[in-house]
């Protein structure tokens, strides 16, 4: 609690008493928020767990093979993780975890590719190049040379909200800002973008939260 030095104590534990609803309700909404974060990914990469992946949790299954080291495949909604047949029975859920992010990242190269594919052509909004990074507090940008950079945490959001970031940024090639111009832009490509914008806004502090 911050208050002018001019105000006295009991007016303050007054204040602090007359909002006790708010306080209540929002540290009930925290709770909620942080619990539901801890829910994104699991605390141990195991057999039978599951991840975050186009905004759906897919199952992980663990497989003995004769790999040297993890390998990622995604067949029908899950992933079979190969391990060395002789560490199957060992805790790997680092490597586990490690190779799923190398995975994702390799994606979600491919998924912007695509997207760009689909977009570019319409208002020549190609991109110099595409790059796909680890962020905390950005989902994508735009170079002054017109580079792509992208977070590889947006596989972790329905295809849909993917595509608008994308669509977003390739916009911005043409308008460098967020004007009316730019928005009648993106909404062009995609008409209903407020509904992706809305949900990122809504989840994007879980995604972050990363794997």
């Amino acid at each position: 609690m911050v208050a002018p030095l001019r105000v006295s104590e009991g007016n303050i534990h007054a204040f602090v008493k007359s909002q006790q609803d708010w306080v209540t309700t929002t540290s009930l909404k925290i709770k909620e928020r942080s619990a539901a974060i801890k829910k994104l990914a699991p605390e141990r990469y195991r057999d039978g767990v599951t991840v975050p992946l186009y905004g759906k949790q897919t199952k992980i299954t663990l497989k003995p093979s004769i790999v040297k080291t993890v390998k990622i495949e995604f067949n029908q909604n899950e992933f079979n993780v190969f391990l060395p047949t002789e560490t199957i029975a060992s805790d790997n859920s680092q490597l586990i975890r490690l190779a799923l992010i190398s995975w994702m990242k390799n994606q979600a190269l491919k998924d912007v590719k695509g997207y760009v594919d689909c977009h570019a052509s319409t208002y020549n909004l190609y991109p110099r190049l595409i790059k796909i990074k680890t962020q905390k507090s950005r989902w994508g940008s735009c170079g002054i040379h017109n580079d792509i950079n992208l977070n590889w945490l947006l596989i972790l959001a329905p295809p849909g909200v993917f595509e608008y970031v994308v669509v977003h940024e390739l916009c911005h090639i043409k308008e460098r800002n967020h004007s009316s111009n730019f928005w009648r832009l993106v909404e062009s490509h995609l008409p209903h973008y407020q509904i992706q914008r809305k949900w990122l806004k809504q989840h994007g502090s879980h995604l972050m939260q990363g794997l």
